[in-house]
């Protein structure tokens, strides 16, 4: 692959997580424990949806005249998405939710940060925009942690259980392949493996706050920005993707 296709396809990393995170919190939506905390969720939840708008946008025009970024979104099968793996599993609970939000949410702030730096203007605009929306990501979900973490023996149980049940996917947030490897060389990307250090940080402190364990072991998960993933992603794409493969091309 030339540069460009490289980009491309990194830039479409860049909006399917977001893309399929956004699906998940916004489930949400009339269902959420409270109302302050369902509000909060399809806030967070449209924030992401931004964000994806904005690496689709740009991974459309790498791609061609012919894509947007309602294509790529809704018109892509499954092997073709390539988010990571922690964002598609599924709600549950609140609990794994939490979890799940709160370690993406310590990604993607160090991850914008350096992609801030990136030599392609485009990717740094876009990541300089969304770091403002994930430091409140991320102080909500850090928030919500030590408030359960450190609250009623119920509350510490449950979330305990929902990380060391997530924690096989976060292994995939700093696994680098040839394609983050030859963009990071040259300016463009971030190589994922130099956000481990600043991630794990955020992690300790926030689960020394909560009286929470880090798990000693994981079998960690790989290949969702390869294509391959949990059974969980197909059956949320048939939702986020319904409406316009039963009506194609629809205006409203």
């Amino acid at each position: 692959m030339n540069q460009q296709q490289l980009l491309h396809h990194y830039t479409l990393r860049l909006g399917d997580t977001p893309l399929i995170l956004a699906q998940r919190l916004c489930e949400w939506c009339g269902h959420a424990p409270e109302i302050e905390i369902d509000l909060a969720l399809s806030n967070i939840g449209l924030d992401l949806l931004g964000q994806a708008r904005n690496f689709l946008s740009y991974a459309a025009q790498l791609k061609g005249a012919e894509h947007d970024e309602d294509t790529l979104a809704f018109l892509r099968d499954e092997r073709e998405f390539s988010n990571l793996l922690l964002v598609e599993q599924p709600n549950n609970g609140f609990d794994d939710t939490l979890v799940r939000q709160f370690f993406i949410d310590a990604y993607h702030v160090p991850l914008y940060e350096a992609l801030i730096h990136s030599h392609d203007k485009q990717l740094s605009a876009i990541a300089e925009k969304s770091l403002k929306e994930a430091i409140y990501h991320l102080r909500f979900s850090r928030n919500w942690m030590i408030r359960l973490g450190d609250g009623s023996e119920e509350s510490h149980q449950r979330i305990q259980h929902s990380i060391n049940q997530l924690w096989r996917f976060t292994g995939e947030l700093f696994h680098a392949d040839k394609i983050e490897i030859s963009l990071s060389e040259v300016g463009i990307a971030v190589d994922p493996r130099a956000l481990q250090e600043t991630w794990l940080n955020t992690i300790n402190e926030t689960f020394n706050e909560a009286t929470l364990t880090v798990p000693e072991k994981a079998a960690y998960r790989l290949g969702g920005k390869q294509g391959n993933h949990t059974e969980h992603l197909g059956l949320l794409l048939t939702q986020l993707q319904f409406v316009q493969r039963a009506y194609p091309n629809c205006q409203w």
